[in-house]
Formats: structure tokens, sequence, C-alpha cells
């Protein structure tokens, strides 16, 4: 026993039966321990480690040593010792636990801390459009809300990402929000424009009257009669031209509104037609004018607001008579587009068009080059009434000029069968 407590000593006859040994009596399950890994150990025949029967266990192998005992050449006993007793078994399985018990704990840490690195990357990867789209928007304010000061962030198109989404919903947005503020420049200026050109055609009429008017009421004694008469009509005729004017310009700022109802309904054609060549024949007369309505029947039925196609036409018959030389021609034609819509045409030979002006016929107080002066009672924004109006109705109304020999302004009906 000196080489310690962790050495186990058994003393086995030449069949393998337990003689005496070391351990406490009661500790001892076997009787006997099987030889060949003892001859096997002693010859060297086997590579180590070799394990033999523990004696403690009846199932369980141990390592061991091993010794022969002969008398003379006669083999009487053998040296059995076992390495590991099983108190060192018990704090080998302590420590052993122990050691299993340090190393969960350090698998558990490592696992804690992957995992948090795992969550702080997933956290980053969350965040991070967030946080890109709020130093978007946050751009965008201190911009001013005016996109070209800035260059907003992209956003792949992806359904299943709601934060780009929402960043591609705000690209869009921003967008919008631009294209209204341009709008509303646009609006405002063409409007400072509007009001300069009125101001100037609302001051030439009231200037008049009010001259006339205050030479009447200061001459009024020295003027003959036909002097009072003259001057008189020229202030009524100045009046009547303030009024359309001052009417022309709320019609107009009541369309830009599209505060309108339109009262749509079937009726026909050849008869408003007419009815309008009728109104207008007395002025074409006075300038020889030929005006007439092809065909003359117009069987004709459309659908529309009939109170707004009459303001249509009558805006487009006045600007022809004001354009057209005297023994000139006036055709309102008519004829079938498609199934379902008809084409309206208003042709004249008058003075026509430069061709480069044409695209701006329709805007508020354009005039052309070769306007005619002719002090009638016209204020410049028929055109641009007429074209509100269509668009009201669905409707696109278009031009074609030639200089000199006349123009043709031309719109799609709804037909009614």
């Amino acid at each position: 026993m000196i080489l310690g407590p962790s050495f186990e000593f058994y003393l086995l006859d030449s069949k393998g039966k337990i003689i005496s040994y070391s351990a406490e009596p009661d500790k001892v399950k076997r009787q006997k321990v099987d030889l060949e890994p003892l001859n096997a150990f002693i010859s060297r025949s086997r590579s180590l480690p070799i394990y033999g029967d523990d004696p403690r266990n009846h199932e369980g192998q141990k390592i061991f040593s091993a010794s022969a005992v002969y008398n003379g050449d006669k083999l009487q006993t053998y040296l059995y010792i076992i390495i590991r007793g099983e108190i060192y078994d018990s704090i080998f399985s302590d420590i052993q636990s122990n050691q299993h018990l340090s190393q969960s704990i350090g698998l558990l840490l490592g696992a804690v801390i992957f995992f948090f690195f795992v969550l702080l990357g997933l956290l980053r990867f969350l965040t991070l459009p967030l946080q890109k789209l709020s130093s978007s928007m946050r751009a965008f304010r201190i911009a001013g809300f005016e996109k070209s000061k800035l260059q907003l962030n992209d956003w792949p198109s992806a359904a299943h990402n709601e934060v780009h989404e929402l960043g591609s919903a705000f690209n869009e947005m921003a967008e919008q929000i631009n294209y209204q503020l341009a709008q509303l420049q646009s609006s405002d200026k063409q409007r400072r424009e509007l009001l300069m050109h009125l101001s100037h055609d609302l001051r030439t009429p009231l200037a008049s009257l009010q001259g006339y008017l205050e030479t009447v009421k200061l001459k009024g004694r020295d003027l003959s009669e036909q002097q009072q008469q003259r001057f008189i009509d020229i202030a009524f005729k100045n009046a009547s031209q303030l009024n359309k004017l001052v009417e022309q310009i709320f019609e107009l700022a009541h369309l830009q509104d599209e505060q309108v109802t339109l009262n749509l309904e079937s009726f026909p054609l050849g008869e408003l037609l007419h009815d309008i060549a009728a109104k207008f024949s007395y002025k074409a007369g006075e300038k020889n004018i030929s005006l007439s309505v092809q065909p003359e029947q117009c069987t004709f039925n459309v659908y529309s607001d009939i109170g707004k196609l009459e303001r249509v036409l009558t805006n487009l018959l006045e600007n022809a008579v004001r354009h057209t030389a005297e023994n000139g021609k006036i055709i309102i034609k008519v004829s079938e587009q498609t199934v379902n819509q008809l084409k309206l045409q208003v042709i004249d030979n008058g003075s026509g068009i430069n061709a480069a002006e044409l695209a701006y016929v329709f805007d508020p107080r354009y005039r052309a080059s070769n306007a005619v002066n002719d002090q009638k009672e016209h204020s410049g924004l028929g055109l641009a009434i007429t074209h509100k109006l269509l668009s009201l109705l669905k409707s696109e109304i278009r031009v074609s000029s030639e200089l000199g020999h006349g123009t043709t302004f031309s719109f799609n009906l709804n037909r009614c069968r």
C-alpha cells in the first residue's frame, strides 16, 4: 500500500481465482478474474492499453498491471494491481463532474455572448433602413421641402419589406409635393401675369368711360345734341366692354377652381348649331361673311352639357367672325369620327395664326402677333374659357392654321344613338 490509495492489489491463483486482496472485503464483487488480459500484458502480445476485469464491478474493466509469481519453473500465483481504485474513481468522477459543469457554464456563456452579438447585428440590420428614412425626412425638412436641393435614398422594390415600401412611398410623396409646389408657383405666376394684363384692359375702357362722362358733365351745355349722344354711346360701349370683361374674369376663375356642375343630357346637335348660326348671322352679315352648317340636315344626337357646349361654340364663332375679312366664309362642320364620337369643326378663311404661336392660343390673355385690332368688345379670354369648358366635358380642343389662309378649331363629342 506504499504506492498509495489509488492502487489496489489482488493475489490470484493460477486459475484466476482471487486469493487475497488489499481492498475492503465488502467492496469486492468478483471471485475470479479473467487471465487472458493478464497473460497478454505479461507477454506484451497486445498493444497498450489493455483492460482487465474490475473485482469491484461484475462488468467493469480497468487499466491494470500484473506479474506472474513462479516457484522454480512452476507458476504459482499472479499479482494483479488495479491502477485506479474506487477512491480514485470517486475523486475522478467528481473532477469530471466539475469539469463538465465548467464546460457547460462556458458553453452557456459563449452562447449568450454569441446570441448577444447576433441580436446586435439583427437590430442593426432592422434599424438601418429606419435610420436612412429618418435621415431623408430630416434632410427634406431642412431643405424646405424642395427635392431639388438634396438626393433622396433609392429604395429597392421589396413587397415583403415594410420599411422599403415606406421609403418608396416617402419618395413618391416628396415628388408629389414638389410637383404641386411647382404647379402652385406656375399658377401663381400666371395669375400675376393675368392680373397685370387685365388691369391694363380694365383701365383702358374705364378711363375712356370716365373721360366721356366727364366731358358730358362739364361741357354738356356747350355740346350739340348729336355730340352728346355720340359721347353717351361711346361711354355705354365702354361700360358694356367692362361688364363683359369682368364676367369673363369671374367665369375663368370659376372654371379654374373646378367649381362647376355638369348637366349632361341627350339632345339633337343640329338644332343647337342652327340656333347659334342664326345668332351670329347679323354680325356675319355686317362683313358679308358666309356662315353655314354642314351638313345642313344635321340629324346627330349627342350626350353633353348643352349650355356649356353653346358657350364653347359662341366663343369660337366670335373669334372666327372677328378674324375673318369681308366676303369671307365660316363653316360649322360635323362628321363621324368613330362609332361613338362625332367631330365638330369651326372653319374660317380668315387671317390665320403663325405656326410658332399655335401652342399658346389657349393661354389666358395671349394675343397673336397678327391679332385684329378692331376696337370691338373682346377680352382675349374666350379661347382660354373654351379650352377649360371642353376639358370639363372630357374633350380636347385642337387647332390648325395657315397664316393668311384661315384657322380650324375642332373637338370631339360623345354620340348618342
